[in-house]
C-alpha cells in the first residue's frame, strides 16, 4: 500500500459519513418518536433529586394509583394475583427488570407488600419510578 498517485492500491480507510447520517437520522426520529410512546396510569409520584437512570427497552410498569389499585402496565389486578401473574410473565422473558410507580399518597405498606410480591415472582431489578423536583423546590430547600 503506498500513497500517492498510484491508482492499482487499495484504500484502507472506512468512510463513516454514511453511517453518521444514518446515526443522526434514527437520534432525530427516536426523539420525536419518545414522548408518544408514554402509556400507563395516572399517578401522583413522589419527588426525588436523584438523576434519572437510562432505558434502553420497553419494561414491565406495575403502577399504584391513589386508590391502591394495582396494575401491570394498564392491566388491572389484586395484590393476591400480582405474584402468579409477575411469574408468568418474567418466564418469557430475559431482563427480569420491572419498574414500580406507586402515587405518593398511598401507606408505605401497600408499596412494601407489592414490592415483596414482585420480589417473590423472581423480579431481579426493581426500579422506582418518581419526579423530579422542579427549580422552585430546589430553592426553596436551600
Amino acid at each position: 500500500m503506498t500513497s500517492g498517485g498510484n491508482n492499482n492500491s487499495f484504500m484502507s480507510d472506512i468512510n463513516v459519513t454514511p453511517f453518521v447520517d444514518v446515526m443522526l437520522v434514527l437520534l432525530i426520529i427516536f426523539m420525536v418518536t419518545a414522548p408518544m410512546m408514554t402509556q400507563g396510569v395516572d399517578v401522583a409520584l413522589p419527588e426525588a433529586t436523584a438523576e434519572p437512570l437510562p432505558a434502553e427497552e420497553e419494561n414491565l410498569m406495575i403502577s399504584i394509583d391513589n386508590k391502591a389499585t394495582i396494575f401491570i402496565n394498564d392491566v388491572p389486578v389484586t395484590v393476591d394475583d400480582l405474584n402468579e401473574k409477575l411469574k408468568r410473565i418474567m418466564g418469557n422473558r430475559s431482563d427480569r427488570e420491572v419498574y414500580l410507580k406507586a402515587d405518593k399518597d398511598i401507606p408505605y405498606g401497600t408499596v412494601v407488600r407489592v414490592m415483596s410480591e414482585i420480589k417473590l415472582a423472581g423480579v431481579e431489578k426493581l426500579g422506582m419510578v418518581t419526579v423530579p423536583p422542579t427549580k422552585d423546590e430546589k430553592v426553596n430547600k436551600k
